[in-house]
């Protein structure tokens, strides 16, 4: 094999190498009063400081629009009627969360 193949080889070897991906994660939890707190970053360990957290209404109304602070978190009064939360950090990174699934929270 020549010197040119071998690098050709190489480099064909590095290009298929999988891309580490960093999962999404999300979650939210009631806490006192009607104040709804959520968290985000990512499989690695990573914050989603700045990141996009809306409230929006099953009718596709955004109820309330967000960013996560400095510390991956965003607080909020719990809106009236049904919604879900989408914690959106670009294409492939969104995770929903049903007002129904946070933990803590009356139904």
């Amino acid at each position: 094999m020549t010197r040119l193949h071998a690098t050709a080889l190489g480099l064909a070897m590095l290009c298929a190498t999988p891309a580490l991906a960093h999962n999404p994660i999300a979650e939210c939890a009631a806490a006192e009063g009607r104040i709804i707190d959520c968290r985000g970053g990512f499989s690695d360990g990573s914050g989603a400081a700045g990141v996009t957290l809306d409230v929006i209404s099953y009718d596709e109304d955004i109820l309330i629009p967000g960013r996560l602070g400095d510390d991956s978190r965003l607080q909020f009064e719990r809106p009236e009627g049904e919604f879900y939360i989408l914690f959106d950090a670009g294409p492939g990174h969104v995770v929903e969360i049903d007002y129904h699934d946070i933990e803590g929270l009356e139904h």
